[in-house]
């Protein structure tokens, strides 16, 4: 499972979920960042955790930051549990609560029966006011932010191991070159799929993936990426026309992400002490598999200069697309002038 740490109290999302778990909760989790996908799991799991089911009822109080204030949030955590060893008190969308920093009051000498949460999302909490400061000596101060794109394909093996199925290498990056890095997305597909693998032996292949979401096996980024790296200009060609017929399977800033991440990993590779696949995989953090199926290949047919031409052109497209310098040309005749520039 990917790690998510606060820079402030370097906790991670798994050291919560085992803290939890062991029945040690905290008077507050301020949950902030832009990764929302962690901060309702972690909200989820102390829930579940802190009380029983039968308990919620008197004992759970769920409030939305706008439609609150805070006095409201203090009186009621200041309340004392009703036949239960705690209540748990959950302030969903903090980031539209207002005079936040009234809680550092109550911070001072909390309700030692109640765990208050705080679900910050789409941003944080200023670090350098007393509130944060209050936070991280009491509770937990937690940040989620968003995975890299090469953190992805460990997560989506993370995720489906947990319930013990294996997944295809090629499929892993088929699927989040689809998806991409929202995770509540991501594992909505992974829960769909790990129900279909019920009846597919346990693992996850890219035949199943068109089966279950939809992503064509050799209409994707994916492939693209193959054609380049072999400098296969039909079937580069072939893929392009396809993206541009089909507009609702192609998003042209997924494929730029893809195509930008995979070049300046090239270039990067170049660098490396040494050229092989260990020395190669150890310089850029790139999984072994990775290496020899794209990145190996791809120094044989694109040289360092023609890399960093091709990331040039990478971003004059992405401005292109944004409309800069370009008003009338659609996402598909840009791709296919970035494919013609990249294989010649």
């Amino acid at each position: 499972m990917a790690t998510v740490k606060s820079e402030g109290s370097v906790i991670s999302y798994e050291e919560i979920v085992r803290q939890v778990r062991a029945g040690q909760f905290k008077p507050i989790y301020y949950l902030m960042g832009e990764e929302s996908y962690y901060i309702d799991r972690v909200c989820d799991y102390i829930v579940t955790n802190a009380l029983k089911e039968e308990e919620r009822d008197f004992n759970l109080t769920v409030f939305y930051g706008p439609d609150t204030d805070v006095a409201t949030v203090i009186n009621t955590a200041k309340r004392y549990p009703m036949m239960a060893d705690r209540q748990v008190v959950v302030v969903r969308e903090a980031q539209g609560l207002d005079n936040k920093d009234a809680l550092a009051f109550y911070l001072e000498q909390p309700q030692s029966t109640t765990v208050l949460i705080l679900c910050h999302k789409h941003g944080v909490l200023d670090r350098r006011k007393k509130l944060a400061e209050v936070i991280q000596k009491k509770g937990i101060l937690f940040e989620s932010k968003r995975l890299y794109d090469s953190q992805l394909p460990g997560f989506v093996s993370s995720y489906l191991r947990r319930k013990g199925i294996g997944i295809e290498p090629n499929a892993i990056q088929l699927l989040c070159d689809h998806v991409g890095s929202d995770l509540n997305r991501l594992a909505s597909e992974l829960d769909k799929l790990a129900l279909a693998c019920q009846n597919n032996q346990g693992r996850v292949s890219a035949s199943l993936i068109e089966e279950q979401i939809g992503i064509s096996k050799d209409f994707n980024n994916f492939e693209l990426l193959n054609a380049l790296v072999e400098k296969n200009s039909y079937k580069a060609f072939v893929i392009v026309k396809y993206f541009n017929n089909n507009p609702k399977s192609f998003s042209l800033q997924v494929t730029l992400s893809v195509l930008f991440n995979f070049f300046s990993n090239l270039m990067l590779a170049y660098y490396a002490p040494q050229k092989n696949e260990e020395g190669i995989s150890v310089w850029t953090g790139l999984p072994k598999w990775q290496v020899v199926r794209n990145i190996i290949p791809a120094m044989k047919n694109y040289s360092g200069v023609k890399v960093m031409q091709i990331i040039g052109e990478l971003r004059k497209t992405d401005a292109k697309s944004k409309g800069i310098e370009c008003s009338n040309t659609s996402n598909g005749e840009l791709l296919r002038g970035l494919i013609y520039y990249i294989l010649h």
